[in-house]
């Protein structure tokens, strides 16, 4: 088995976690509150999200949870590349 680069598995992740949060607010964009909140439902098994769904978001802040998602996406990404790296190398030797 070959290793896993650890920069271009953790930008693969963060960049997976950056679309998801922009098909959240396309989402939220598209269907309204109401919709949004049964899309959620549905997705959390019935847990019923509408008392915390927010639809007045200022953009710098939605800015801000994108590049925040995308940095915590790298970094998981990154740790568990580095994490299955240091296995295979355990295993190999």
């Amino acid at each position: 088995m070959s290793q896993i680069q650890v920069k271009k598995f953790g930008f693969a992740v963060g960049s997976t976690g950056a679309l998801l949060y922009l098909g959240c607010i396309l989402l939220m964009f598209t269907v309204g509150p109401d919709g949004t909140a049964r899309f959620f439902n549905s997705l959390l098994h019935g847990l019923d999200v509408s008392s915390v769904i927010r639809m007045d978001m200022p953009m710098w802040e939605a800015l801000i949870g994108l590049v925040q998602t995308f940095v915590l996406g790298w970094l998981i990404g990154a740790c568990v590349a580095a994490i299955y790296n240091v296995a295979l190398n355990t295993r190999t030797k």
